[in-house]
């Protein structure tokens, strides 16, 4: 009798099958591996629900608590609409002045060399590390009523705007940034050397590229614009109808104790995020399957 028939022909239970194999073992091994990955889940999504659906389930509860008429009564008054038509406005051009400067400074960052190069890329993360008050007394130091630089931005839109532009720098930077670092230098010269232009090839050859980047980038920097609060709250002054923010308004529900007027503006503001998030999600991932398919 052979080694082989001999090994295929174990009783049953031993781990050998007809054919030599360890079938079991390996089934064994896929099974703790499946065992694993259920357990993974099973942790992200009981963390994930503890720490963001269930505070969204909340406020979204205290929202509709008084009902759907107090619920619209609450997102379409004036107060509300006028707090909410500053809000988007300022931001949305925020996130398209950032989506210009953002790519820029990227691009300084990863395809120049210059003299504190590494100062300059820690700087970027500034807004993220600083307190938002700070920043908004900083704002206040520079374009206040006593400006060393002789712009008064105090009780502006500007002053919003300018004061949103800072803690939003860093999301436009941060997802271009490691995009760029990793796109093949060699396509660049071989459009060059055919006659290719700067301009065309960073239109036809780098843009396509950093697409999802600059959109992933812009949908976060605009859903953190909408929701800011201590960056603008002295800067801004909460002027209602012309620097008064969507959180701002949401403060002055808190403190005259209306519960479900704020947590309604609040979710109207989770919505316009997620939603504009998803969009750009979408557009960005079809683009990026678009640049697939060219290369």
């Amino acid at each position: 009798m052979t080694a082989a028939t001999t090994r295929g022909s174990g009783p049953a239970g031993t781990g050998f099958d007809d054919a030599g194999g360890d079938a079991p073992l390996g089934g064994g091994r896929r099974g703790r591996g499946s065992a694993g990955t259920s357990l993974r889940f099973g942790v992200a999504v009981v963390w994930l629900s503890v720490i963001v659906l269930l505070p969204l389930a909340a406020i979204a509860w205290e929202a509709v608590g008084g009902g759907w008429e107090a619920f619209w009564s609450a997102v379409t008054s004036n107060a509300a609409l006028d707090s909410l038509r500053v809000t988007l406005t300022i931001s949305a051009a925020v996130t398209v002045v950032n989506l210009l400067f953002g790519l820029l400074i990227a691009w300084v960052l990863v395809r120049d060399d210059f003299v504190g190069k590494r100062l300059v890329d820690a700087v970027i993360d500034l807004p993220f590390a600083l307190p938002t008050i700070v920043a908004s007394l900083v704002m206040l130091a520079l374009y206040g009523n006593n400006s060393p630089v002789g712009l008064h931005l105090q009780h502006t839109a500007w002053g919003v705007a300018v004061a949103l532009a800072f803690v939003t720098l860093p999301f436009v930077v941060r997802a271009v940034q490691p995009v760029l670092l990793e796109i093949d230098r060699e396509t660049e010269e071989a459009a060059a050397s055919l006659g290719a232009t700067a301009p065309k090839i960073f239109t036809s050859v780098v843009l396509p590229s950093l697409t999802p980047a600059l959109l992933s980038g812009a949908g976060l920097a605009f859903s953190r614009a909408i929701g800011e609060f201590g960056s603008v709250v002295l800067i801004g002054g909460a002027v209602p109808g012309k620097t008064e923010v969507s959180s701002q308004w949401i403060r002055t529900l808190i403190e005259n104790d209306d519960r479900t007027g704020a947590a309604a503006i609040s979710i109207v503001l989770l919505m316009i995020s997620f939603l504009v998030l998803l969009v750009l999600r979408i557009v960005g991932s079809r683009a990026a399957k678009r640049g697939e398919m060219a290369a």
